[in-house]
């Protein structure tokens, strides 16, 4: 769409425009949402039931809200899921440093334009895109770069110290009539954290001793770990107790959210089918679940992310290099994602030389538990039988799809291979050899067949 066409505060009254605050813009945007059944959150799976009510009651309160979670659950976006709830265009004075409201401008110079121009004063609109600023909280952030400071050149200009116009304001001044967010909140120096207070509950800011008040409307976000947002840890009570809603989230819960954000956030360059992205999902979860992780630390979404991503990887390099006309990935590339992914993953003290050991055990469980979500009630004997007559299936990270199919036992009438491609949704060549060596490893897990590794291949006999 496309901004109105008034370009003038004249024309703007003439089209009957209210001005409305942030709070109330994003009230009737999220009314009017779960009125009409529309989900406000796109692309947030797995807090249906739990963030984000208590997210939806915060907003329609009003409160600045604070998100408390571990690294990788999906505070970030759905702080940025916040700018669809703003509309679309709203006007702004132009030229305005702070972007203020053609009705209601705040700064000496916009009042003075204000008053000169009448209902001449010239009107800009800004999209919500714009409206929405986000902040890396690190240590050596300063009071200037959020709220503002002197600025020197506009000194060197003529004005006078004392002149309010030579402030050069900060993120938050310019996030005026708009979403800012700050990540890792208690990262901030406590002397910046003091510096918020007056925004988070006199909605002005002081800049250097000056008295400017400057009535902000601005709708203050941001991410904590649970940690550190204590008096213990490195937050300031004053702070901590001006955000109105403090809201804890959490992991997926379900495993088809786990699946879903893999889904949804992985870039994958070739075919990974959805049996490799379920065992990956529960991999990650019981990561989460054991003893053995630090999970202070927490085994983040990115985590599965990065192994679907590094999955699709070992098949395209195979497709490639055995000249296969597709890259599907198979079971056999699980390996690679775990060889290179351990480093991501903070063991407990005391687990030392065991960590290979650890990973290697969850990922059979992970997929063991797929197996049996997906095969069960498939007869796998004859497969047994003839690789127990003596027959050996090879396959390998570097064994084309085709070859580990020509190398198969034949099991003559019994139909096994086609049941199993059909549970698995199997079709073309790529996906029918990993819906076998999903069975094959499923027998190698259970312990009725033998497996061999070694020289880039794994032989099942």
């Amino acid at each position: 769409m496309t901004p109105p066409d008034a370009a003038t505060v004249g024309e703007l009254r003439a089209l009957g425009h209210v001005a409305k605050t942030v709070r109330d813009e994003i009230r009737d945007n999220l009314l009017a949402a779960l009125r009409e059944g529309r989900d406000p959150w796109p692309g947030i799976h797995g807090f249906d039931g739990t963030v984000v009510p208590q997210l939806e009651r915060a907003l329609l309160a009003g409160h600045d809200v604070v998100l408390l979670g571990e690294r990788g659950q999906g505070k970030t976006r759905l702080l940025r899921s916040l700018v669809g709830l703003l509309d679309e265009w709203t006007p702004v004075i132009a030229g305005s440093e702070l972007g203020e409201h053609p009705f209601e401008p705040i700064t000496p110079a916009s009042r003075r334009r204000a008053a000169e121009l009448g209902d001449d004063l010239p009107v800009a609109w800004r999209h919500r895109d714009e409206r929405y600023a986000e902040k890396l909280a690190t240590p050596d952030t300063s009071v200037a770069d959020l709220i503002g400071d002197v600025d020197p050149m506009k000194v060197a200009e003529g004005r006078t110290l004392g002149d309010p116009e030579t402030i050069h304001f900060g993120l938050v001044p310019r996030s005026h009539r708009g979403i800012v967010a700050i990540n890792e909140l208690p990262d901030l120096a406590e002397r910046i954290q003091v510096a918020m207070l007056n925004v988070m509950e006199e909605r002005d800011v002081q800049v250097r001793g000056y008295v400017l008040r400057l009535p902000l409307d601005v709708l203050v976000v941001a991410s904590a770990n649970p940690e550190d947002y204590t008096n213990r840890g490195r937050i300031i009570t004053p702070l901590k107790d001006r955000f109105g809603a403090e809201i804890r989230t959490h992991y997926p819960v379900r495993l088809e959210d786990e699946v879903a954000v893999i889904r949804q956030e992985a870039t994958l360059v070739a075919d990974v089918p959805d049996h490799l992205v379920e065992i990956l999902a529960r991999f990650t979860r019981a990561l989460r679940a054991s003893s053995a992780i630090d999970q202070r630390s927490g085994v983040s979404a990115r985590f599965a992310i990065a192994a679907a991503e590094t999955v699709a990887a070992a098949a395209l390099h195979r497709a490639t290099r055995q000249g296969e006309p597709q890259a599907v990935a198979r079971p056999v590339d699980l390996e690679t994602a775990v060889d290179v992914l351990g480093g991501k993953l903070e063991f407990e003290s005391g687990e030392e030389g065991r960590e290979d050991e650890v990973v290697e055990h969850l990922l059979r469980m992970a997929t063991a538990e797929t197996v049996r979500a997906h095969l069960r009630g498939v007869d796998l004997a004859p497969l047994v039988e003839a690789i127990g007559a003596g027959r050996m299936v090879t396959t390998g990270e570097q064994v084309a799809a085709r070859d580990v199919l020509v190398g198969l036992p034949p099991l003559d009438g019994s139909g096994l291979y086609d049941e199993v491609c059909a549970r698995l949704g199997a079709t073309d060549d790529g996906q029918r050899a990993g819906a076998i060596e999903l069975a094959l490893e499923g027998l190698y897990l259970s312990r009725r067949v033998g497996k061999e590794t070694g020289d880039g291949e794994t032989i099942y006999g």
